[in-house]
């Protein structure tokens, strides 16, 4: 009603119709955390193209398997990753250089930097001046070259002292290969004399093997936990960093934390001691990986495929989050991400070709296969690592695990409009519409078990499931209640001969 009603006669107003609508999250977002030639450190950066990462972290090398992996993840069908560099070194992490008394620094730590070259050129025009406020003497250009890359940056019309083109401002917004080396707060250094040609007055040091406390122990919000500040990941792939395996032990706990609490799928590569289906299954048995997360899978064998010394093995980590990818793309996250669909493209040859017999000794253990399937390398298992079939467990399987990540997550998105809301009836049955309505959504699009709504899912929040007791503690009780598709692994057909009939 409106607050007056003065004068006799007709009133409009608009009434909330209670409808909060639940969009669903993504579910193919990747963190890929480990070494790169260069590009931010600690940071969640996110990029859409290999040609992207490229920009920003260099090409992928021996060295730097990070690079390897991201170009198999959208090789394979990803469409957005979110990378995390981690480095270690030494020595000095970034060259810094002094062309002409200017104090400048690699805009990234890594010895690529010591490929940069800086010139000063004091070529300031009168217009510029007379725009930027300044005298044509405080201006100068800074052209700085990448003799590794040959990529160049040129700036025209910069400045020491306070102007809409004072250079510290300038590289910060706009290069990716030098930034200002003046100590916060700014103090105007001395204008820069002619100089040609400068490299690194200091060089950076070689880069060195991380380990697990470059991933876990440089405080917050630091190598892996840089990743708390991206908004939202689903899977969680990585590389290998130094040899060709990661340190389970030292990191598996801190990752398996972090995917649960962040409702996301790590995504493992199997060690490369499992040389053989009967080593994997021991090593599986002996508890290699050190976890069983239920927001885990691993995968084996590796595979070969090119790079830049010709053909090397490589672990599918990154490809196999591109399979997802894919997958939910054009079948939805409740699909298992296998099958003769789920081909690993660029996959040259499977570092060990297993026998059906051999898949048989790995799937009840929860170790996903690749496989040699009609001319093409393809997932063929789609387990997490609760998938040991003597465990029992609930989470048995990728495509249910990962659908019930998707819901938790996109409720806990779409129901944030419910905090401090009058908690009685007009608020539940409001809850019960919103919930139900994504719900019979997905159940529209295939996504549940059963024939019809009542036997797919339930919501529930009235007085039984929230009690006065509740009420006068701030609860409400939502109950969410669904039934998963579960994969077909094994198909059985059943052949008889129809005996002749006796005519009567």
């Amino acid at each position: 009603m409106p607050a007056t009603l003065a004068f006799p006669g007709v009133y409009i107003e608009e009434i909330q119709s209670g409808v909060h609508t639940i969009t669903g999250v993504a579910t193919s977002i990747t963190a890929f955390v480990g070494r790169a030639a260069r590009g931010p450190v600690n940071q969640a950066t996110t990029v859409t193209s290999f040609a992207d990462f490229q920009r920003n972290f260099g090409s992928p090398s021996p060295s730097h398997m990070l690079g390897y992996a991201v170009n198999d993840f959208y090789r394979n069908g990803g469409s957005q990753a979110i990378i995390v560099r981690v480095y270690k070194t030494a020595g000095v992490a970034a060259a810094t250089l002094n062309p002409g008394g200017l104090p400048l620094k690699a805009a990234s730590e890594g010895s690529w930097a010591n490929n940069l070259v800086a010139t000063i050129l004091l070529d300031g025009n009168a217009a510029a001046a007379q725009r930027l406020g300044v005298t044509v003497s405080d201006l100068f250009t800074l052209k700085i070259t990448d003799n590794g890359t040959g990529v160049t940056e040129t700036y025209h019309d910069l400045t020491v002292i306070a102007s809409a083109n004072r250079f510290d401002r300038v590289l910060a917004g706009a290069s990716s290969l030098v930034l200002s080396n003046v100590a916060d707060p700014y103090v105007p250094p001395a204008m820069p004399t002619a100089a040609a040609g400068v490299g690194p007055a200091i060089a950076a040091a070689p880069e060195i093997a991380p380990d697990a406390n470059t991933f876990i122990n440089q405080g917050p919000k630091k190598g892996l936990f840089a990743l708390e500040d991206a908004d939202l990941f689903n899977m969680l792939c990585i590389p290998p960093y130094d040899t060709d395996n990661i340190d389970m032990a030292g990191l598996a706990g801190a990752v398996t934390d972090l995917c649960t609490r962040r409702r996301a799928m790590w995504i493992l590569d199997s060690p490369t001691t499992w040389t053989t289906p009967q080593k994997a299954a021991a090593g599986k048995n002996a508890n290699d990986l050190v976890t069983s997360s239920t927001n885990a899978a691993v995968f084996f064998p590796r595979y070969t495929r090119p790079n830049a010394d010709g053909v090397a093995v490589f672990p599918p980590c990154g490809a196999v989050a591109g399979v997802f990818a894919r997958t939910d793309s054009e079948r939805g996250v409740w699909k298992a991400p296998a099958g003769i669909s789920a081909a690993i493209l660029g996959a040259q040859a499977l570092s060990v070709h297993l026998t059906d017999a051999e898949n048989g000794l790995l799937n009840p253990l929860g170790v996903n296969c690749l496989r040699d399937m009609l001319g093409s390398r393809v997932v063929w298992g789609s387990r997490t690592l609760q998938g040991d079939d003597r465990l029992t467990s609930q989470w048995k399987y990728i495509p249910v695990r990962r659908t019930a990540l998707y819901i938790e997550e996109s409720l806990y998105r779409g129901t944030q409009w419910v905090v401090f809301e009058p908690n009685d009836e007009p608020l539940w049955a409001q809850i019960r519409l919103n919930v139900g309505a994504f719900l019979h959504g997905m159940f529209r699009q295939g996504a549940f078990q059963g024939a019809t709504p009542a036997e797919a899912y339930f919501v529930k929040c009235d007085k039984d499931t929230t009690t006065q007791t509740d009420i006068n503690s701030g609860v409400v009780n939502i109950i969410v209640g669904f039934e998963p598709l579960k994969p077909a692994e094994f198909v059985i057909i059943s052949l008889q001969q129809i005996a002749g009939s006796i005519a009567a």
